[in-house]
Parts: structure tokens; sequence; C-alpha cells
């Protein structure tokens, strides 16, 4: 495969890790649920998830996240209270299904809610290789942001040839499924139109000896 061409498969793996930036408003405790910010991201099961928060400095307020799973019985992968700068968390998923990543900002006891009371929060999701690879790169030693970016776009090159060679041996297993299908089909029509043709031709002759005992024909 050219290099060209799986710069553009790299590229549109990038969906795949999400990035944003918001203001959280502030409210006291027993209002906070009005100005929660809530992000929902599908993941399957047994996948890497990397999440980074930078939160931005705000006086008198204390932001608080939480991760949790979707589904009858929630699982909480990470709770964080008060974040100040940058917090990472890596987890892996046990479950098929959607991950809530929830932020609240508590207003100290004597302030009033205002729209200047408010905190800027950078929210990045790295899901699967990329989450490895950046989770590798940040435990072992910091590399140059250029071969850190390299050693990204490598891992996600490698995860999509080997998505690809899924999906090639799994076009080749669909391929042979409907070859037997066919084949199948084909014989099961023969079948059926010879047994219809000889109950048509069994028929007409029981019809005829019929006919001719009653003296109706000759």
């Amino acid at each position: 495969m050219r290099p060209a061409l799986l710069l553009c498969l790299a590229a549109s793996l990038v969906g795949y890790s999400s990035a944003i930036k918001f203001d959280l408003l502030a409210a006291k405790a027993d209002d906070i649920g009005s100005t929660q910010r809530c992000f929902a991201q599908y993941v399957p099961k047994d996948t890497k998830v990397l999440v980074t928060v930078s939160v931005a400095d705000g006086f008198n307020q204390r932001v608080d996240y939480e991760i949790v799973e979707d589904g009858e019985h929630p699982n909480v992968y990470n709770k964080k209270r008060n974040i100040r700068n940058e917090f990472v968390n890596a987890f892996d998923t046990l479950h098929d299904g959607n991950i809530n990543i929830c932020f609240t900002n508590t207003l100290d006891d004597g302030f009033l809610p205002s729209s200047d009371y408010k905190r800027e929060v950078d929210l990045e999701v790295n899901v699967g290789t990329e989450a490895k690879t950046i989770e590798e790169i940040t435990k072992t030693k910091h590399l140059p942001n250029l071969e850190e970016q390299t050693r990204v776009l490598e891992a996600m090159v490698n995860d999509i040839l080997n998505e690809m060679n899924y999906l090639k041996g799994r076009e080749a297993r669909m391929r042979n499924t409907n070859e037997s299908t066919n084949d199948r089909v084909k014989w099961f029509s023969l079948i059926s139109l010879f047994t219809l043709v000889s109950l048509g031709i069994w028929q007409i002759l029981y019809l005829r000896s019929y006919f001719r005992r009653k003296r109706l024909i000759d």
C-alpha cells in the first residue's frame, strides 16, 4: 500500500480522538445540576481510554469530574475533586457502550452565582491504539513533539493495517458463505422444479386413469 494512502487512512482515524474546550459556569452546591456538563462517547469493550483534562485558574470555585459507563448498573471509572491545572486518567473499558464524562463547578459558600464565575475546561479523549501509545510515551520518557507525533502516527497506521487485514479475511469468509448459499439455492430450486414437474405428470396420469375407469374418456 502506498504511504500517501496510509497517511490518509491514518488521518481518518483522528475522529476516534476528540478534544473540546468550553467554559464551565459555577453554581451553588444545591443547584449544581443546572450547570453540569456531560460528554458521551461510544467505546467497545476492553479498549484503552486516555482522558486528559486541563482546568484554568478560577477563584472561589471547585471543579469536579466523573467518568461513568452507561448501563443498568453504571460502572464508575474515575472521580476527581478539585481539579487543578492538568489531570490525566487512563483506564480499560469493561463493556461495550457509552462512557459519560461529566463536569461540575461548585461555587464556594458566601458567593452568589454569576456569569463571572466560570472556569475554562480543556478536555481531550484518546481511544484505542492512540491512547496506548500516548500513555506509553508519557510513562517512559519525554520525546520531542515531532517524534511523539511520529510514534502516534506509526501506531495508528499499524492499527489500520491490522483492521484492513481483519476486514480482508472477513470479506473472504462472507464471499465463501455467499457462494455456498448460491449453490444450495440453485440445487434447491432444481429439486423443487423436478418435484413440481414430477407431481404434475403424476397428476395427469392419475386423472387420465381415473376418467378412463369412469368411462368419461376413451
